[in-house]
């Protein structure tokens, strides 16, 4: 969607600035008026007249009106989103991201219109799905794999729904997080002075952001840095267990899966990243052929680089969580030793968990040969990454950074003033 023409000459500094800005980063079209400079925004505030003296290829985009539907916008509305936008600050966001000053001015002067309508819409949807699915575009830079929480069109839909209803803000809250480590880290946020703490505790939120909004009553929990896994249940963590994750070169993604099987005494079609180095350590491998495609294999058994369990959730990335023979590395500070897949320490008590353990037990009895359980429901695993963690008072724990991946999301989310020193700017 074009709403001005860059290409132009006769821009004004300000605007070819911005614009050349824009060009370096990746934007959601929901984020994109918001972006716009306030010299491109201006005229939509005026229904499409430029004030008097004001140099601008802006004009209003008869398609950007027509995406806000039958949308119309009061006074009391627009101020209400005024005040959401301000309160943005509290989540880690810079309300000044926002075309916040036309729009603070239409409000103050009372107008409305469909250029008013145009800017309070596409500076809602920007704010909307900052809320729902977090400021940053590129998730993928991150190896964060875990869909979105929101679609651009639920968004989009939910917005028209809650303008009809007036009641904007009570709508955008609820495309927070929920959950009571976000509120935790939000608390902290407020209490932070230090700007080193403030930006790692923003970088986590943002991080929240990005997650679903129901996790569920009962799920498996992977925190990669911290090397644990938490067994949630009835929403309490019921059991926690030691892991070892990828290596910083071959990183654990970030997933949300579902567990659906445990494999007793798994065999190891070994993945052509490994095997192309050369035959790994240990007794039992041989070359089989699947599918026309030569594959080296290890028989289960002793030495089978899986352990004696498996817990499968199918994924295309072959993550799951297994078993090893060489329990030596959990009593290793440094877990992050894998080739992606996640090491459970005593995978047999959270086998045990998930499925009877009897029936475990004797298929363990016989180490030659493997046997497959399906789980009678499947269970949600989230494998994900949080460097810092806080507790309901505020006080904020530093976990780790194995992958080095907060300096580029702090980078990437700017600065971004308290709430105090917006409502001193205005």
């Amino acid at each position: 969607m074009s709403i001005v023409d860059t290409t132009k000459p006769n821009l004004t500094a300000g605007a070819s600035n911005a614009f050349t800005r824009l060009k370096h980063r990746r934007f959601h079209p929901l984020r994109l008026l918001a972006a716009l400079p306030l010299v491109a925004v201006t005229a939509l505030c005026f229904d499409g007249v430029a004030p008097a003296g004001t140099t601008t290829e802006a004009a209003i985009n008869p398609a950007m009106i027509a995406s806000a539907g039958e949308a119309r916008w009061s006074s009391s509305d627009i101020k209400d989103l005024l005040k959401i936008i301000d309160a943005s600050a509290d989540e880690g966001l810079d309300p000044t991201a926002y075309a916040v000053a036309p729009l603070r001015q239409a409000a103050d002067e009372g107008r409305t219109g469909p250029g008013v309508d145009a800017l309070a819409h596409g500076v809602a949807l920007a704010l909307a799905n900052d809320f729902a699915n977090g400021a940053i575009e590129d998730k993928a830079r991150f190896d964060w794999k875990i869909p979105q929480p929101m679609s651009a069109v639920e968004i989009s839909t939910g917005l028209d729904i809650a303008l009809a209803e007036h009641r904007v803000n009570k709508w955008l809250n609820s495309l927070l997080p929920t959950d009571e480590r976000y509120a935790a880290l939000k608390v902290a946020y407020a209490k932070a002075v230090d700007p080193s703490d403030r930006a790692e505790i923003r970088a986590n939120m943002e991080r929240w952001r990005w997650m679903p909004r129901n996790l569920g009553e009962d799920y498996l929990y992977v925190n990669i840095p911290s090397y644990r896994l938490s067994v949630i249940t009835d929403g309490v963590e019921r059991a926690s267990y030691n892991v070892v994750v990828g290596s910083p070169r071959t990183p654990t993604p970030q997933l949300a899966l579902h567990a659906q099987s445990i494999v007793a005494n798994p065999s190891w079609t070994v993945p052509k990243s490994i095997s192309s180095k050369g035959m790994p350590k240990g007794r039992g491998f041989e070359w089989k052929t699947y599918g026309g495609n030569r594959m080296l294999w290890q028989a289960p058994g002793p030495t089978n680089a899986l352990g004696r369990i498996k817990i499968d959730m199918p994924n295309p990335d072959a993550i799951y969580l297994h078993d090893t023979p060489n329990h030596s590395v959990f009593s290793r500070e440094n877990r992050a030793l894998s080739h992606g897949c996640v090491r459970v320490e005593n995978i047999e008590g959270l086998a045990a968990l998930l499925h009877d353990e009897m029936q475990l037990d004797d298929a363990l009895a016989t180490p030659s040969k493997t046997k497959v359980f399906q789980l009678q429901r499947s269970i949600p695993v989230y494998l994900t990454y949080f460097t810092l963690e806080a507790t309901p008072d505020g006080r904020i724990t530093r976990i780790g950074d194995p992958y080095k991946r907060d300096s580029a999301m702090i980078a990437q989310l700017g600065d971004a003033p308290g709430r105090a020193a917006v409502m001193a700017a205005r």
